[in-house]
């Protein structure tokens, strides 16, 4: 018996930017059926190879074969004639609209709709991709999650039988992350191919059959995930070993730093988020805040940064009292912050160097006019210190995620703060850049900083902190010593039952 053509072959494929060539002669092979995965740091060419088989880019050389015939795709229409659907991290959706209207958008060249039962269809096809959605509910009510599983039904429905999805967890919570994992296995039973650029290599290690690693645009490695391990796949993506975080043991503990006195604070919609938080930070240590997402993390992170107001409670900085006081007063009283959305705290259209002197113009300015020479001179000093891959010139929206958080984090650290409120610090970077992070983190300790870090990967908080608060519906459960807290008590916790 011959063997089923490929569902998707790219042989050859070669794309340049001007001078710099994002991928040199990558072939990449796709089987029916077959969850793979792809892999590479962040700017190895991993996006640019898919949106190049979407039709979003077109090669400047190489060949593309679907179903073992050659094709041309020169636009997301023709990849979805292909039967090529793509859902990348920031989903294309109207939020106004229903599920069923999201899902049916651009299918139909008729003016009638006859909504009731394209409702049905979306319900019947969701049913049988096990991706379960509400068909009459509007997008904007959904979680992220829900979200996601929209844009999934979305390719589905038109027939795609190679799904790519980019950073598809990057964006849930742990639980919407097993969901997935379980819809996929489903999909690919059903014979649908997908291909699954992710950083995290124990999922790909979890969900994947083969991996294909990229480094500098160019093919280093494609095996079986049943013949390798993380530690090799790490390897390959960055071109040495990697020996993860080295934390010194903790210092003396230093004086208070931060303290969170009865701390209670509403969210944007209005309802209650945080419920008489009490907290202390000590200068030289790391506190990790575990919880799963949506329980109070990212408003406690606000507070702390004097961007969210408090309904009750203090917040005192080195025994002053700045409740209250606003972001300018915390950021003078010695809080920096990493937050949690890198993008948030750029501005996109703004050059590397003027966003790393965002934060203190002022201190650029000359007769009312910013010194843009001082401005270049302070980011290519900052640029050569962080290792930043960039120019003071480049568009900051063109940097890869790894060197975008590089860039945030050379802006708050020359600071030199006291306190740095670290949220979700590592999310969406590659196990390179992670570690550079996560390193440069244990350093500010080492200085004498206290560092509040909020994530959700367990395991970074295990390596990082020095203690560990556990926060559940808005309250701190529970504070242990990081060398008394394992996964199974923190779980737990994180689920609101005393451990």
């Amino acid at each position: 018996m011959t063997a089923p053509p490929l569902a998707v072959e790219m042989r050859g494929i070669v794309k340049r930017f001007g001078d710099l060539t994002a991928n040199h002669q990558v072939d990449f092979a796709l089987r029916p059926g077959e969850i793979h995965a792809l892999l590479g740091e962040n700017g190895a060419g991993k996006s640019t190879l898919m949106r190049i088989l979407y039709g979003l880019y077109q090669a400047d050389a190489g060949e593309i074969r679907v179903d073992g015939r050659p094709a041309a795709i020169h636009s997301p229409r023709a990849a979805i004639a292909h039967g090529i659907g793509m859902v990348t991290q920031h989903f294309a959706l109207a939020l106004p609209l229903s599920v069923t209207e999201n899902i049916i958008l651009g299918t139909r060249d008729r003016f009638h709709l006859d909504l009731v039962a394209a409702q049905a269809r979306v319900l019947q096809a969701s049913l049988q991709f096990g991706m379960r959605v509400q068909p009459d509910a509007l997008v904007k009510t959904l979680s992220v999650g829900e979200r996601q599983r929209v844009e999934i039904l979305k390719a589905l429905y038109r027939r795609a039988r190679v799904l790519i999805l980019d950073e598809p967890t990057a964006v849930l919570a742990p639980q919407e992350t097993e969901q997935l994992c379980e819809s996929l296995q489903r999909l690919r039973s059903q014979g649908l191919s997908v291909i699954f650029i992710s950083h995290k290599l124990h999922e790909v290690m979890q969900i994947a059959d083969r991996v294909t690693v990229l480094r500098g645009g160019k093919v280093v490695g494609a095996v079986e995930t049943a013949a390798t391990t993380q530690t090799e796949l790490a390897r390959l993506m960055v071109g040495r070993e990697m020996f993860g975080v080295s934390k010194p043991a903790l210092p003396a503990t230093g004086q208070p730093l931060l303290r969170l006195d009865g701390v209670s604070a509403i969210d944007a919609k209005g309802l209650p988020a945080l419920h008489e938080v009490s907290l202390t930070l000590h200068a030289g240590e790391i506190l990790g805040l575990a919880g799963v997402s949506g329980n109070g993390q990212k408003e406690l992170a606000q507070v702390v940064e004097g961007t969210r107001p408090t309904t009750a409670g203090r917040v005192h900085m080195a025994g002053r009292d700045i409740t209250q006081a606003g972001p300018r007063a915390f950021m003078a009283a010695g809080i920096g912050r990493i937050p949690e959305d890198r993008h948030e705290s750029v501005v996109a259209e703004m050059t590397v160097a003027e966003n790393m002197a965002l934060e203190h113009l002022h201190e650029f300015t000359r007769g009312g006019m910013l010194d843009k020479k001082r401005i270049r001179q302070h980011a290519e000093g900052l640029i050569q210190a962080y290792q930043i891959k960039a120019r003071p010139g480049d568009r900051i929206r063109t940097l890869s995620g790894g060197n975008m958080q590089k860039v945030i984090l050379a802006r708050v650290l020359e600071r030199h703060p006291a306190l740095i409120v670290a949220a979700q610090p590592t999310r969406g970077l590659d196990v390179g850049a992670t570690d550079y992070v996560r390193q440069k983190l244990v350093e500010q300790r080492q200085r004498g900083a206290a560092i509040l870090l909020i994530s959700e990967d367990l395991d970074e908080i295990l390596a990082l902190a020095d203690r560990i608060a556990v926060i559940y519906e808005g309250q701190i459960r529970g504070i242990l010593p990081a060398n008394a807290a394992h996964p199974e008590r923190l779980g737990l916790l994180m689920s609101g039952v005393e451990a």
